[in-house]
């Protein structure tokens, strides 16, 4: 059974995090607080997941980067507004170029320094 394209255009097929062209205000401040919950949320659970004795000791550091990555999902969708829409491809590629450039400064600073250290070490360090 076929829908009509009126009820088709009553749906809201929006991702988390993006606006329609029909929200409101509060709407966009629905948004931002589910957001922010989320945020308060995951970073609560990087506290408590440090402070108690939850889960196995060898573990805490990859369950702290599974809840970063998340943190930074709730970022980009929620705060960035980076979505799955036809319309975010400008944002997309502005996040990527972002990414490239703080991963060449990083990658590079570390290169320098790994060189320095080898070549500025003094006779008596080498083995």
């Amino acid at each position: 059974m076929s829908e009509r394209p009126d009820e088709e255009m009553a749906r809201d097929e929006t991702a988390p995090g993006e606006e329609s062209e029909h929200d409101s205000i509060a709407g966009g401040v629905r948004s931002y607080v589910i957001g922010l919950a989320a945020a308060a949320v995951l970073t609560a659970a990087s506290f408590a997941l440090v402070q108690m004795d939850i889960i196995w000791g060898p573990a805490v550091p990859a369950a702290l980067l599974a809840l970063a990555i998340g943190q930074m999902g709730v970022h980009l969708v929620f705060f960035l507004h980076i979505t799955t829409g036809p319309d975010n491809s400008n944002n997309v590629l502005a996040l990527l170029f972002g990414v490239l450039i703080v991963t060449l400064v990083l990658l590079g600073s570390i290169w320098i320094m790994g060189h320095l250290n080898h070549n500025l070490m003094g006779p008596m360090a080498t083995p």
